[in-house]
């Protein structure tokens, strides 16, 4: 039996069309407008839990490479500090060997002996460096001066490494540890201690003491530059880190992007045909609705 279709019936299915073609053209020019084709979970589910992991991953990242970022800071304000570090101590060498091998009268002697109070002053300043209001020699114990003026020759440091992250369940630690740099306070060529007795050989013209002390210094200085060398390897290697990590970010983003964004081109094309369905469909009832009684009458 053939199902009569009422006026009623059309309309409804008339409203239900134009309705429709209305909600495809508003999905279409809701993404052209915002550039995204995932504007709300229901658009495309499994598309949105992708979205939100490469987020998660490219928050990740970010963190990693502003951690790239601060060691690397770090560790250059230490290779400049150690190399200032070292100059000193160069200087303090050449008087050291001035004072060991020549004929100096009194008043040179002084002179070097003044010097080389000064440089152990600076040398102590140096060992108290902060960056980012951080002692940056005494390992975890940032918040503490190293080195004391009159006990810098006994001195120890905290030798704990400062761990930064640069991917999941691995870290690099940082920083240089005074000991590293200035010898520990038993050590012969420990650099506060070489100063100290040159100073009490100077003051006795003391030149075997002076000798002694002039192969401790040059013990020193080999160390120091050891130090220094660390500090560029590991400032090489966060380096390689940190493109990796330019690298990742870029591969994420692109994936995002294909996940999230609209591709314009297509997604103007569907909304023109869905222009051209729904005027058809507006076309069409309007002429439909047009229809009165006196038409079914003729």
């Amino acid at each position: 039996m053939a199902l009569r279709v009422t006026p009623g019936m059309m309309n409804l299915q008339m409203m239900r069309n134009i309705n429709s073609n209305l909600i495809r053209m508003d999905h279409n020019q809701n993404k052209l407008s915002t550039g995204m084709k995932l504007n709300k979970p229901s658009d495309d589910p499994v598309g949105i839990t992708y979205s939100l992991r490469y987020r998660s991953e490219l928050s990740i990242n970010d963190q990693l490479q502003k951690n790239a970022e601060s060691a690397v800071s770090w560790l250059e304000f230490s290779d400049t500090t150690v190399g200032q570090i070292n100059d000193i101590s160069q200087r303090a060498y050449e008087l050291l060997v001035r004072a060991a091998n020549g004929t100096n009268p009194e008043e040179a002697l002084d002179a070097i002996n003044i010097e080389i109070e000064q440089i152990y002053e600076q040398l102590i300043s140096l060992g108290n460096s902060k960056f980012n209001d951080k002692y940056i020699f005494n390992g975890q114990l940032t918040d503490q001066a190293p080195y004391d003026q009159l006990l810098a020759p006994t001195q120890g440091t905290d030798t704990h490494g400062i761990l930064y992250k640069f991917s999941e369940g691995s870290g690099l630690s940082i920083n240089i540890s005074g000991q590293d740099i200035f010898g520990e306070p038993n050590d012969d060529d420990n650099l506060f201690a070489i100063l100290t007795r040159v100073q009490t050989a100077l003051g006795s013209d003391d030149k075997t003491a002076l000798q002694a002390e002039l192969e401790n210094l040059k013990d020193r200085l080999v160390k120091i530059n050891e130090a220094r060398s660390e500090i560029g390897a590991k400032t090489n290697r966060i380096d390689l880190i940190s493109n990796r990590l330019g690298d990742l970010e870029m591969n994420i983003t692109s994936m995002q992007s294909k996940v999230e964004d609209t591709d314009y081109a297509e997604t103007i094309l569907v909304l023109k045909q869905n222009e051209s369905v729904y005027q058809a469909s507006l076309a069409t009832s309007a002429k439909i609705m047009q229809m009165s009684l006196l038409d079914y009458l003729r």
